[in-house]
């Protein structure tokens, strides 16, 4: 091997690439929470956790258990203060199709505000903490003004548009009354959109739900004064009560989605991808976007 140092290094790059993916496929395996075999009834469990603003893993995840006859029911699990409008919606809507083959309870974590909320509508059944943050009922768009910043370092900033609204929301001009009132319609029609799933899904009347939608945030004990929830429990009672529904009896078992099987190398391609798009998505984000979303920090 020392007359071939070219070889050498060949095979032991080739060597440690089997390494890596060996190691890689055993922490896929061993990174479930399922077990290999039992003769208990299974519980799926799809969380949804922090700022909600993609919907394509959680769908899919909801997808995948609605197509697994060995899954009798699906807890959601919620920790989230809510997110973007769209993303949000579209996880809604993947468990209202679930629902048609599946029994769905939504167990609500620390937090489950605005976007979270909306999604746990969703369920047949709702299950909160007594302590659990919640409510938000509301919908948000912000916009920063750099107008006299720009003034101050001498700057000027100009637009060519093709219309007198393309640039509504500009950081670069204050808005006109007009865009004030383009952008409060929208944000009003969001807004009715949330409070319509929580007449229909939770049957409260329209004035009864107005009352306490206002952006204000509760306990989950007093969500459940308010009918926003069902019962006050966690995750295990939530779990059981899905079994419950399903028309089961005795133990089961929590069943998690399996984390896909990825070699070394597209691990670290996705994730120096995903770590691009998630800086490039929070800096287009920063500027302003309508969400369903419980902020505390908001002025």
């Amino acid at each position: 091997m020392r007359k071939h140092p070219v070889i050498f290094g060949m095979l032991l790059l080739i060597a440690l690439g089997v390494v890596f993916s060996v190691l890689f496929y055993g922490i896929g395996v061993n990174s479930g929470k399922t077990k290999s075999f039992s003769l208990n009834d299974k519980v799926g469990v799809v969380s949804v956790n922090g700022v909600i603003s993609d919907s394509i893993e959680i769908t899919e995840q909801l997808e995948d258990f609605g197509r697994d006859d060995s899954i009798v029911a699906v807890v959601l699990r919620i920790d989230s203060p809510g997110g973007g409008v769209a993303a949000s919606q579209e996880i809604y809507d993947a468990v209202v199709q679930l629902k048609k083959r599946k029994k769905v309870v939504a167990s609500m974590g620390s937090v489950a505000a605005s976007g979270g909320l909306l999604i746990a509508c969703s369920a047949d059944k709702i299950v909160a903490n007594p302590g659990t943050i919640t409510g938000s009922i509301s919908a948000i768009m912000q916009f920063a003004n750099v107008e006299e910043l720009l003034k101050k370092i001498g700057l000027k900033a100009s637009s060519i548009k093709s219309g007198k609204h393309k640039d509504i929301g500009s950081p670069l001009r204050e808005m006109t009354p007009e865009d004030t009132k383009i952008i409060q319609d929208l944000v009003d029609d969001i807004y009715n959109q949330f409070v319509d799933v929580i007449v229909r899904d939770r049957k409260i009347p329209r004035e009864q739900v107005i009352n306490v939608a206002d952006g204000r945030i509760f306990s989950g004990r007093k969500a459940k004064e308010y009918g926003l929830v069902d019962y006050l429990g966690d995750m295990g009672f939530a779990a059981g009560l899905a079994v419950k529904l399903a028309g089961k009896e005795g133990n089961y078992d929590l069943v998690y989605p399996r984390k896909k099987r990825v070699s070394v190398f597209d691990y670290i391609f996705e994730s120096a991808a995903n770590q691009m798009s998630r800086s490039f998505k929070n800096k287009v984000e920063s500027w302003g976007g309508v969400g369903y979303l419980y902020c505390p920090s908001n002025p």
